[in-house]
């Protein structure tokens, strides 16, 4: 009885030792796989190759960009006449004559302080950056290229010097001089000319001028400069993401439209046949198996650029979606309660109207609402190919890439706005889902 019992316990510890060391086996398997694909993910996507093409320089600069804006002084070194404008644009050009107050205007030598003791000064023909620790530097635009003059000593980082341009590059700001022009760049925290621009009667007004004038009858007037903001265009913004909305609108539930008849055809207790069942499965496999994004370069060569097509292309592909999922819907529904209202002599149609879709409807609109959500992210990137929303204006600041602050705006309302519509989606299903559980109550 004990040799019985000594081998049943030696069978059992060989079986658990066994277990474990298959599990030992497949543990090490998984990790070395995992291994290998991840050094196969360094080579083929040159990992060493990308980090030596980086530039931090370019991302500080791109991130100091995206939340702080520009002053442009620019001397035109042929004529001498001086502009200064924010961003470099004329809508945020200063008016001739008038200048920001680090800016100090001379008929041959216009000075501007940079700050922390940074000051260039434009003369009469030549140009003087007094960098502190440093020294100064002296430079003179020819029909010969740029002449220029540093201390003794070994250029620094910060200086970039060739025949025909000059960049100095500081934490203040930046200075580049050239044949044609001498330009200044000062940056700035926060988005300029965001509520008003220059020429608008409220700009630099405090918060409490503002309000103190609109209590007194200016409020249409100042609702409508910054409306109608010649700089940040919040008129266009507004009806861009408008558009976005509608497209995601549009294309979402006409998919769900369409889909619905579609989905009583690919049902198995609904399809007169299973061959006509398989072939709507089939239809539904294809039409969802193409990214949204490829029947939008497709309609657009078609149809040409614009909103609909995006909201087409939504609409092609969610429909292979929504039949999929809704004829599954279907297959689940409570069989009961269609025999009963057939046995009043119900039509079908009367069957269907009063005995499926009250089931359905709820769980349909549920995951319409879910796809609504969805599709708007999506709008704003088949926007940028189509040519409307605010995906247009988000590519179109970024192709320029001269105002990142703009881009970093269109994120932020990208954002909000698909924040919004999480919210109003989640209360509309959540509500759904409470009168449906009330129905079934």
């Amino acid at each position: 009885m004990m040799d019985v019992t000594l081998t049943s316990l030696q069978q059992l510890q060989n079986h658990a030792t066994n277990h474990i060391m298959r599990k030992k086996v497949g543990t090490f398997a998984v990790l070395t796989v995992i291994l290998a694909y991840f050094t196969y993910i360094f080579f083929a996507f040159d990992i060493i190759g990308l980090y030596q093409k980086s530039s931090s320089e370019n991302a500080m600069t791109l991130i100091r960009d995206s939340y702080s804006y520009k002053v442009h002084v620019t001397r035109d070194n042929r004529s001498g006449e001086i502009d200064i404008k924010i961003e470099g644009e004329n809508k945020g050009a200063y008016p001739s004559g008038t200048a920001p107050e680090w800016v100090n205007l001379a008929p041959k030598k216009t000075v501007v302080n940079l700050g922390s003791n940074h000051t260039i000064t434009l003369g009469d023909k030549d140009v003087v950056y007094d960098v502190p620790g440093y020294g100064q530097i002296w430079a003179e635009p020819s029909n010969g290229g740029v002449n220029a003059r540093f201390p003794d000593g070994e250029l620094p980082d910060f200086i970039s010097v060739s025949k025909n341009r000059l960049m100095i590059l500081t934490d203040q700001g930046r200075l580049t001089v050239t044949r044609n022009r001498t330009e200044i760049f000062r940056y700035f925290l926060g988005w300029e000319l965001f509520f008003f621009t220059l020429d608008s009667p409220y700009y630099g007004l405090s918060v409490g001028e503002i309000v103190s004038l609109a209590m007194n009858g200016e409020a249409s007037e100042i609702l409508s400069d910054f409306w109608n903001n010649r700089m940040w265009l919040h008129k266009d913004v507004a009806w861009a993401i408008f558009e976005t909305i509608l497209m995601a609108f549009i294309g979402t539930f006409g998919a769900a439209l369409v889909a619905l008849p579609l989905a009583f055809l690919a049902a198995s207790n609904f399809a007169p046949s299973q061959s006509v069942r398989f072939a709507m499965r089939r239809i539904f496999d294809f039409i969802r198996g193409v990214d949204a994004l490829i029947f939008t370069i497709m309609l657009s060569r078609a149809f040409g650029p614009g909103p609909m097509t995006g909201a087409l292309a939504i609409l092609i592909t969610d429909t292979g979606s929504f039949g999929k999922m809704f004829s599954e819907t279907l297959e689940n529904i409570d069989q009961k309660q269609v025999e009963g209202i057939q046995s009043t002599g119900a039509k079908p149609i009367q069957r269907y109207r009063f005995g499926v879709l009250p089931q359905v409807t709820p769980v349909l609109m549920s995951l319409v609402l879910y796809f609504f959500e969805s599709n708007t992210r999506s709008a704003t990137i088949i926007g940028a190919i189509t040519g409307g929303g605010i995906g247009l204006l988000l590519t179109q600041a970024m192709y320029t890439q001269k105002d990142w602050e703009e881009v970093s705006y269109y994120i932020t309302l990208i954002i909000l706005m698909v924040i919004a519509m999480d919210w109003f989606s989640g209360k509309l299903r959540s509500a759904l889902v409470k009168g449906s559980g009330n129905d079934t109550v």
